[in-house]
């Protein structure tokens, strides 16, 4: 039995090292990106997932030192000595059972003792507080996992925004590139109307201004979608790679029907947080109670300058009660009651701060609802009213400055639609999060499905 423990405990040592490398080693990155799997790959890879992981180990450990106190604690020992002191070389004789009635007992000479001791330490009682303490820590534990699920809430929120970003960045640059080309085409159709003397040089100067601002807005746009990528990157915990992103795979963030946010992992932290302040006001209070220990020893003594030996036991009970330790307890007690009182004024302000937030995203959903009705019409007729004004710009009915107009017009007008579209998906990932819910259904924020 003892050789098989061993064989497990020495196989348990050799493959944990590879265990905890593989348990560390980063997800896999797809090819293409969708909302989806890059709340997944960021909640598997992301630095503040793992941080929060590691506090929920933390934890655990603080669990299983608090159940110490529940097993009894044994001791094994051995010790060699030698001496010529009367005192202790006269126990020595004793034990090793070599009295003789003619020894000398003010110098009983040299002896040496060879202990062997094995003991056994038991609490029975404790006023509470080991009991509590468990509890205390098993809160802890379970406040990391809500902490933890928090920054995961807040993580996959903020990269479905990013990834929202991503996409307008894209749109937008091609609004810029479609903008481009309607102006150097209008400008070509300029210079040929110029050449034939039927266009004034203010209008083709005007056009030409015109195609600098549009290149220099495809600079700036270019420049936002390079930004959107690097963000994006960091927030998956990457330092570089290729971001290819596809909107269309996307899965539909629905608005939930039960928008209660009692699910908010920020509630039941704090939650956790007020059974462990509770426990750890039990934890003091039980300094005013009595402990009871038990304890049992054996012990065998072995001489060789004596040639002896012997063996001993030593069994018992203890009760121990302070009847004064300077206040100490009574501080302790008034320290966590108001540690107590801190968590629950906590909780309400939490409360509130979370119905804020909830309200706060419910009217951001209606109007980004609102705003993409109103972009969407926006389009239309800026669409209907830049082909007019190129077809009457190039028979010269209109003036450069007026086809200037309308296409600033179009391209704001492109550009309001793309923001109003991730507008709605980044309200409806942040309704989302305000009550406490994945950011897609089917999985959970740890990035697994259920």
């Amino acid at each position: 039995m003892i050789k098989s423990g061993v064989f497990i405990f020495w196989l348990l040592f050799l493959v944990s090292p590879v265990l905890s490398a593989a348990a560390g080693e980063s997800p896999e990155l797809p090819e293409v990106w969708t909302a989806k799997s890059s709340v997944a790959f960021a909640l598997a890879n992301s630095p503040d997932s793992r941080v929060a992981l590691q506090r929920i180990e933390v934890a655990a450990a603080a669990v299983d030192q608090a159940r110490v106190s529940f097993y009894p604690h044994v001791d094994v020992s051995a010790q060699y000595s030698q001496t010529d002191n009367p005192i202790f070389s006269f126990g020595n004789i004793l034990n090793h059972g070599v009295f003789s009635q003619d020894m000398d007992f003010n110098d009983p000479g040299r002896t040496d003792d060879l202990v062997m001791k094995a003991g056994v330490n038991y609490r029975f009682y404790n006023g509470g507080r080991d009991q509590a303490g468990v509890d205390a820590a098993q809160a802890g534990l379970a406040r990391s996992r809500m902490d933890r699920e928090a920054v995961n809430s807040r993580l996959a929120f903020e990269v479905v925004r990013s990834f929202q970003s991503l996409v307008q960045a894209h749109e937008m640059l091609e609004a810029r590139n479609a903008s481009l080309d309607a102006i150097r085409a209008s400008l070509a159709v300029a210079k040929a109307r110029f050449d034939a003397g039927d266009l004034l040089k203010v209008d083709l100067l005007n056009l030409e201004v015109q195609e600098s601002r549009a290149s220099e807005n495809l600079i700036l746009a270019e420049h936002r979608l390079e930004l959107s990528q690097k963000i994006f990157l960091n927030l998956l915990g990457l330092k570089e790679g290729c971001v290819i992103i596809d909107p269309s795979r996307d899965c539909t963030q629905e608005i939930p029907r039960d928008q209660s946010y009692e699910l908010r992992p920020e509630l039941q932290s704090i939650a956790h947080a007020e059974e462990a302040a509770a426990a750890n006001l039990q934890v003091a209070k039980g300094g005013n109670l009595p402990t009871i220990d038990g304890y049992a020893s054996y012990q065998y003594d072995k001489g060789f300058v004596f040639d002896g030996s012997g063996d001993s036991w030593m069994a018992g009970v203890k009760v121990n009660y302070a009847l004064f330790d300077g206040k100490r307890t009574s501080a302790d007690v008034a320290k966590a009651k108001a540690e107590l009182s801190t968590i629950q004024a906590q909780r309400i302000k939490t409360e509130l701060r979370i119905d804020l937030e909830v309200k706060q995203a419910k009217l951001n959903y209606r109007q980004a609802v609102k705003r993409l009705q109103v972009t969407e019409k926006m389009v239309e007729q800026a669409v209907e009213s830049a082909r007019l004004s190129r077809t009457r710009f190039k028979e010269g009915v209109i003036l450069s400055s007026d086809l200037i107009d309308v296409e600033m017009r179009l391209t704001d007008a492109l550009v309001r639609q793309s923001v109003a579209k991730g507008n709605i998906k980044v309200a409806t990932a942040d309704l989302r999060r305000s009550l406490g819910l994945p950011q897609f259904e089917g999985t959970t924020e740890e990035g697994e499905s259920k």
